[in-house]
């Protein structure tokens, strides 16, 4: 067979280049079983063709979208029998629907701005088109208080674009490595394990800046809260458990 003839792959580090994911959580989305590599060459290094670039692509737009990899999994074995364009499709009708939602709330802050310009006054319901309500801030003032829900909103409006980029996918992408170094048996001040921490911690002061109680309550109220338990953990309990002991070991050695 010659060269032309040849099926086209990539190394796991190209992959890793092309695409902005790290090796290392290629190497995990390989251990769940997430994304299989199409072979593997001697001394274990991986390679993919263009079907598990395809499939990385699906990964990454339903993470985009905001899925844990546990649902990643379930929705790509609901689409495993149709046909990449089939499904391609309908990624694209759901980013299609995210960027309606986008435009609209262009159209509502412009719309705003020139009505200011003028002179005039909006009603309040076309002030607020586009905008989706957080279901769990009335619940956050009640906790926390409004100094610092209304702190945290004031935050969100000074991003940058790398803070807001690292908003979006700190958490994740911060939980992806932590289940790695779980699964490799790292106790919980291994260095590694506080690096990612400190990815967590420097993500959650984005919106809020915690000391050292504050900080180890919110380890607490991710295993003790249900919700907090499901939507941090994906329905993986010692997961959670792992990342409140590793968030304390870092509260006890770098926060005051």
């Amino acid at each position: 067979m010659n060269d032309t003839e040849q099926t086209m792959s990539w190394s796991i580090n190209e992959v890793a280049r092309a695409s902005g994911v790290t090796s290392r959580t290629l190497r995990h989305y390989h251990a769940i079983g997430l994304l299989e590599p199409a072979w593997t060459a001697d001394g274990g290094r991986r390679y993919y063709e263009q079907e598990q670039l395809l499939r990385l692509q699906r990964i990454l737009l339903l993470r985009e979208l905001g899925l844990g990899l546990e649902a990643i999994g379930e929705a790509l074995a609901a689409q495993d029998g149709a046909g990449a364009v089939d499904v391609l499709r309908r990624h694209r009708a759901w980013l299609l629907a995210e960027r309606d939602r986008l435009d609209q709330l262009v159209a509502t802050v412009e719309s705003t701005m020139t009505t200011l310009e003028e002179g005039g006054t909006m009603t309040a319901n076309s002030m607020f088109e586009g905008f989706e309500q957080n279901p769990y801030e009335e619940e956050a003032r009640s906790r926390w208080g409004d100094l610092a829900v209304d702190d945290a909103t004031a935050r969100i409006r000074g991003w940058s674009a790398e803070q807001a980029e690292l908003a979006k996918s700190g958490f994740g992408a911060a939980m992806d490595t932590l289940r790695t170094l779980r699964a490799d048996g790292a106790p919980v001040d291994d260095a590694r394990v506080q690096e990612v921490v400190d990815q967590h911690h420097r993500w959650l002061c984005l919106f809020w800046t915690p000391n050292r109680e504050s900080y180890r309550g919110l380890a607490d109220l991710y295993v003790d809260d249900d919700r907090f338990r499901q939507s941090v953990g994906q329905g993986d309990d010692a997961l959670v458990e792992y990342l409140r002991d590793a968030m304390k070991a870092y509260a006890d050695e770098r926060l005051t």
